[in-house]
């Protein structure tokens, strides 16, 4: 089953995270693919990786959407804030820096898919001070 969600960062802050994709308790899914496209013009790098530890009560969770409307609702969510937020990954899968123009961006896809255990996450960082950006994630469960 395919699951995706957009969304608009909030946190711009240099060495934190800017959104994190969170497995559910029962899931371990795999990242297929993820786009980052600036919103704002600064020049920004963003890395993805696993955090050392997952962000503690995130606010305001979003589940990923279905894209087949038979399937069942996900069991994967997606947070921008936390009570504590997740820690810098010790190494990052894809580093990329996106020049300072909105509308700028990549997509990274994973073939075989970046596996996060269950109730674990999966986070984009902000390794500079970064801009607002638009991220999508596409998930298989």
């Amino acid at each position: 089953m395919i699951y995706s969600i957009a969304r608009r960062t909030t946190n711009v802050t240099i060495a934190n995270p800017c959104i994190e994709i969170i497995a559910g308790a029962s899931v371990r899914p795999r990242v297929m693919e993820i786009g980052i496209f600036l919103a704002g013009a600064t020049a920004s790098t963003f890395g993805i990786g696993r955090p050392a530890a997952i962000g503690v009560t995130p606010t305001s969770p979003v589940t990923l959407l279905a894209e087949e409307t038979a399937d069942p609702t996900g069991a994967v969510t997606t947070a921008l804030a936390w009570a504590t937020p997740p820690t810098v990954p010790a190494n990052f899968f894809r580093r990329v820096t996106l020049a300072a123009a909105i509308g700028t961006g990549i997509i990274f896809t994973f073939p075989k898919g970046i596996s996060i255990a269950a109730s674990y996450s999966l986070v984009v960082w902000n390794i500079t001070t970064t801009d607002v950006a638009d991220i999508y994630v596409v998930v298989e469960v």
